[in-house]
């Protein structure tokens, strides 16, 4: 597996430290959470990343605001419109 080293500002390293967050896992999690908040990655893919069960992804998504379902308006009103139609 390729890695990439990346400079973390001091100030930054210690605010994840004084949380008890390893550098390593909070820069992950919050890169897989942006490309999933993104669209850029499905919740299958992004659990996978992380090491999680979908679900628990979904959760911990949601636990940062992140909705599970990212409809666009157009989107929701076919949704609705389907499910009155069953």
């Amino acid at each position: 597996m390729a890695s990439t080293p990346i400079e973390i500002d001091e100030d930054l390293v210690a605010v994840l430290e004084e949380l008890h967050r390893p550098v390593k896992q909070a820069a992950r999690e919050l890169i897989v959470l942006e490309l999933y908040r993104q669209g850029e990655l499905s919740s299958g893919r992004a659990a996978a990343l992380l090491k999680l069960g979908r679900e628990e992804f979904i959760h911990r998504a949601s636990a940062q605001g992140i909705p599970y379902l990212q409809l666009r308006e157009e989107e929701l009103g076919s949704e609705i419109q389907t499910s009155k139609n069953l």
